[in-house]
């Protein structure tokens, strides 16, 4: 596999991109899905500025004022991480949760070298949380988001592979990138690199895939699998990792199991006993293999595998105030739009979502099928009665003009 560098625009990028190709790489969407994605580490060099995302302030902010509690946040120096209790404690009147971020405890270790890692930004940090929800629409994975921040010439985490795709994007100083080829390639979600400790360990001794040092602005994706370890170099490094947990053939397997082995709950035949005093599968297991295998043929996993992914993420933010008011003041010409990420799917009558389901009547199908292109809409285009029950369900929000 060799490293594709991304040092110059692909001719046959289009226009109208998304996050991806506007943001993370250079090389057009079409050479990355062929050439890297799962295959190989991508290098983009000044993929643009990341300021507008995360930032040291914001780091400042998550930790000293927003009254966080674990799991938001780990601490790791040296490939151990510390217990919570060493940074966490009661905040004080009316707020005595026992888990909540001292912010003077992670200055001290801090100061000793440790890293912070700000987890799930994408529910904790408003522009980190749009960037995830496209990357994540565009990907068709979902994406979680995380910051590490690392004081100079310190590093958090010994090598290792991650379980799941990785964009890192270089926010403030400068962080050296060791990378090294899978020692087991395309990992699952419970095959954890401490599974292979002793591979990855030996592997991180031998030569270098690509030693790399990340400046503000670069971005590096790396496929699950690949190892790594960084470290930071003379000042604080702050970078974002948007971890793409990907969907893979083996689940899409484990779902058409789960809908086979459903209708054969169904079959008498298989739910017969095994003979008395049975001490192993015997004869039976041809029957077991047939039937199967004709439970496969005909097994569905495609609502399962929609079910599932709408459980993965959480629609666009709602407010509570705004959507009341919308409600009460609604009228013909009161514009409304799609809620984001509700991961909506209209199967004949049934419009199914994040936040539930609900079932229209023929006549209005028509508008509910417009709705989901995810534009601006007049509620008099729609029906009026048709958008107040969308907007009291949560599928609908207000917007402007």
């Amino acid at each position: 596999m060799d490293l594709v560098r991304a040092d110059g625009q692909d001719p046959g990028a289009q226009s109208g991109a998304g996050v991806l190709e506007t943001r993370l790489i250079d090389i057009g969407r079409e050479r990355f899905a062929r050439d890297v994605w799962g295959r190989a580490p991508l290098l983009t060099r000044r993929a643009g500025g990341f300021a507008d995302l995360f930032s040291a302030d914001a780091v400042d902010e998550l930790i000293s004022r927003r009254g966080l509690r674990t799991p938001f946040l780990r601490v790791a120096k040296d490939g151990s991480t510390f217990p919570d209790s060493s940074f966490t404690s009661p905040a004080g009147v009316g707020a005595a949760i026992g888990d909540q971020l001292d912010d003077t405890a992670l200055w001290r270790r801090f100061a000793e070298g440790a890293t912070l890692v700000l987890q799930a930004l994408h529910r904790t940090w408003e522009p980190v949380a749009d960037f995830s929800a496209a990357l994540s629409g565009e990907l068709g994975h979902p994406v979680q988001a995380n910051a590490y921040i690392t004081p100079p010439q310190n590093r958090g985490f010994d090598d290792h592979y991650d379980v799941h795709d990785v964009f890192v994007l270089q926010i403030e100083g400068t962080k050296r990138w060791i990378l090294h080829e899978p020692v087991h390639p395309g990992p699952l979600r419970d095959q954890p690199w401490t599974d292979r400790r002793s591979a990855v360990a030996e592997a991180a001794r031998g030569e270098a895939y690509l030693d790399v040092v990340l400046e503000p602005g670069d971005a590096l994706y790396l496929p699950r699998g690949w190892l790594h370890a960084a470290q930071a170099q003379g000042a604080v490094s702050v970078h974002l990792t948007l971890g793409i947990h990907n969907w893979t053939r083996h689940g899409l397997a484990e779902q058409l199991a789960q809908e086979a082995l459903a209708l054969l709950a169904e079959d008498p035949e298989m739910r017969r006993s095994l003979p008395l005093g049975v001490d192993g599968p015997g004869g039976e297991i041809d029957t077991v293999r047939e039937r199967l295998a004709a439970a496969l043929a005909e097994a569905d996993p495609t609502p399962r595998f929609h079910r599932t992914r709408r459980g993965q993420g959480r629609p666009a933010p709602l407010g509570p105030l705004a959507q009341l008011a919308a409600v009460q003041g609604l009228g013909p010409g009161s514009h409304v739009r799609l809620r984001g990420a509700l991961e909506a799917r209209l199967d004949g009558p049934r419009l199914s979502t994040r936040v539930g389901w609900l079932d229209f009547p023929e006549t209005d199908l028509p508008s509910v099928s417009r709705l989901l292109d995810g534009e601006v809409h007049a509620a008099g285009d729609l029906g009026v009665e048709l958008v107040e029950r969308l907007l009291r369900a949560g599928v609908l929000v207000p917007c402007d003009q």
